[in-house]
């Protein structure tokens, strides 16, 4: 509803219902059930709206070439006994030790830019979904999986790279669109492997992956550091699916966070150095502050679609080799 729109933007105040028709100046004129019924009854959907948005952005701010897209879930505070899909969730961004807090978990997917003004690129939201606790939406990899897919299908003559941590790996990678690829950061027990030896001609299921390699800690130990140099490491077999991966390890500088290891698709000879650090990407508490999210305050189950879609980085201070001939197989 643009009304809302404009009123959620003029607002000063509370982003309320009310407070988005006060500031449209439209308190004494709409009746406000006519407002609170588009968000607690009517089914609607943000998906085409974002979908627009993120063909728009790649028009304007990224003309040619492939299109970087960052994921992360961020947690909305609440409070009260009847906030639609509200429950207790890990949050990042707590100052108290457990980082756990009650609310909305929405995971967002953005579209990473560089602009004339600024000298770092910016994360640009264009999707987001609600997490929903004991349904198959709990499911961040579910979610990221099927909003990665809709934005493929949008941007058919474009290749996507999209960069996640750990918490987005794992079977819903399997069978990604070609034109996709994906980086995320391994699990400190990630198991790694030699590649699948050559087929024996022998009747049964050939080898998918071959013998299992030492822990990362053990490789890390012999590794070569040097700033910004990549070189040849071993094969990691991943669940995920069978597009080759290029494992990589990062250990930065004495007293800093603590080594760290992604695996990213094999780089092109022009991007051979380029070091795998994430985008710098704008807190979505800084979004919310502007925005006043979500808009409006109760959630209801008919209030969904009938579908059952619904950091600043840093540069790493070394990185040993990952391989040219790697594989990921399921």
């Amino acid at each position: 509803m643009p009304p809302l729109v404009c009123g959620l933007l003029t607002q000063t105040r509370e982003r309320t219902v009310c407070g988005m028709l006060l500031g449209a100046g439209l308190s004494r004129v709409w009746p406000h059930h006519r407002a609170h019924r588009f968000f607690s009854h009517a089914v609607w959907s943000p998906d085409p709206l974002g979908l627009a948005l993120a063909r728009l952005v790649i028009t304007v701010l990224v003309p040619g070439g492939a299109v970087t897209v960052a994921v992360d879930d961020t947690l909305f505070r609440r409070s009260g006994t009847k906030v639609w899909a509200a429950s207790w969730f890990h949050d990042g961004s707590a100052a108290s030790p457990t980082q756990v807090g009650f609310g909305n978990t929405w995971v967002l997917v953005g579209i990473v830019v560089r602009l004339p003004m600024l000298d770092r690129p910016v994360c640009l939201p264009v999707l987001a979904r609600l997490v929903r606790k004991n349904t198959v939406s709990a499911s961040r990899l579910w979610l990221t999986r099927r909003m990665v897919t809709a934005l493929a299908a949008a941007l058919p003559d474009r290749r996507l790279h999209v960069v996640a941590d750990a918490a987005y790996a794992g079977r819903e990678l399997r069978g990604l669109p070609a034109r996709v690829t994906w980086t995320t950061r391994l699990r400190a027990d990630a198991a790694l492997y030699e590649l699948a030896p050559p087929r024996t001609g022998r009747c049964g299921r050939p080898r998918l992956k071959g013998d299992r390699l030492p822990g990362l800690a053990a490789l890390a130990a012999h590794a070569p550091f040097t700033p910004l140099r990549v070189e040849p490491v071993r094969a990691e077999h991943h669940r995920g699916h069978r597009h080759p991966p290029l494992p990589v390890m990062a250990r930065s500088a004495p007293g800093r966070s603590p080594s760290s290891c992604c695996v990213r698709p094999p780089p092109t000879p022009a991007a051979a150095m380029t070091p795998p650090w994430s985008p710098p990407i704008p807190s979505p508490d800084r979004l919310r502050s502007s925005t006043g999210m979500p808009l409006a305050g109760r959630w209801k189950p008919r209030s969904r679609t009938p579908s059952r879609s619904s950091g600043s980085g840093r540069p790493v201070t070394g990185v040993p080799a990952p391989s040219s001939a790697l594989s990921r197989s399921v």
